[in-house]
């Protein structure tokens, strides 16, 4: 009988532990927990790309009853002297900002400074309505070698490490011109030169791709404005006699686009937890 009850309680207990195992809590490992990219922190990168503009420089000149000019040829050399030119060339060079991420919008201060490239030349000749077959010639030549922005950046992310955004602000450029004028009449000549450090202005669009590593890739429009340029001069002059009261006006217009790639690395910033 103790044998029989010593075997029913085997039985009894066996079947107690392996319930009690069946009941123990299972445990779910947390999933890993993930960093996401964000785009606050200051950053430098380089760019190039190309540019494509004019620049419409002008000159004119005004009649005077004692001056050189017959009435009628005034607005002949008005006419001569409304040219065009237009540039296109590869610019680049180097940037550095500076983005705060508030949630998915980013807003940033960005500065560049860029081999600008741009160059360009026109001339144009035309006959006296009261004296051909005597004539006169007008010439422009244009560049500005360099250019500089300040701008205001802001976007959203399409994606954490895909940024579009929209961009503007000030821009700069030293803006060269070369005015000359001859005849054929009496061989009289005028000239002029421009040299002005332009503000102007700049907006465009772009995109911004992080890859990693606090590298990133972008992609950018701009257009730029550095608005009219003007010089007068009184130096026209026809053999020893010079004829001040015909006052020359010279200008320049410049707009241009570019469009460029680069690449920025972003230096530290903070990053965010999640799962």
């Amino acid at each position: 009988m103790k044998k029989f009850l010593l075997a029913v309680a085997a039985v009894v207990l066996g079947s107690a532990s392996v319930q009690a195992a069946d009941l123990a809590a299972h445990y779910t490992k947390a999933p890993m927990m993930a960093t996401a990219y964000n785009w606050t922190g200051f950053y430098v990168g380089g760019n190039v790309g190309g540019q494509w503009g004019s620049a419409d420089p002008s000159t004119s000149t005004v009649f005077a009853p004692a001056g050189y000019f017959a009435a009628s040829s005034v607005p002949a050399i008005n006419t001569v002297g409304a040219q065009g030119v237009n540039s296109s060339s590869v610019t680049g060079g180097f940037s550095a900002g500076y983005n705060w991420q508030l949630n998915n919008a980013v807003l940033g201060l960005e500065g560049d400074i860029n081999y600008f490239g741009f160059k360009g030349s026109a001339s144009g000749s035309a006959l006296y309505p009261c004296c051909a077959p005597t004539g006169f010639t007008v010439s422009s030549q244009v560049s500005a070698d360099w250019l500089a922005t300040i701008r205001g950046r802001i976007g959203f992310l399409a994606a954490p490490t895909w940024l579009l955004y929209a961009t503007g602000g000030a821009a700069i450029a030293e803006v060269k011109g070369n005015f000359n004028f001859t005849d054929t009449f009496s061989a009289a000549t005028e000239s002029a030169a421009i040299r002005d450090t332009r503000l102007g202005w700049t907006a465009g669009v772009g995109t911004e791709y992080a890859v990693g590593g606090g590298w990133s890739l972008k992609a950018e429009y701009l257009y730029v404005d550095l608005g009219r340029s003007t010089v007068t001069s009184t130096n026209l002059v026809s053999g020893a006699t010079q004829y001040p009261s015909n006052v020359y006006t010279h200008s320049i217009d410049l707009k241009s686009n570019i469009v460029r790639v680069g690449v920025n690395y972003k230096f530290g910033g903070p990053v965010v937890a999640r799962y």
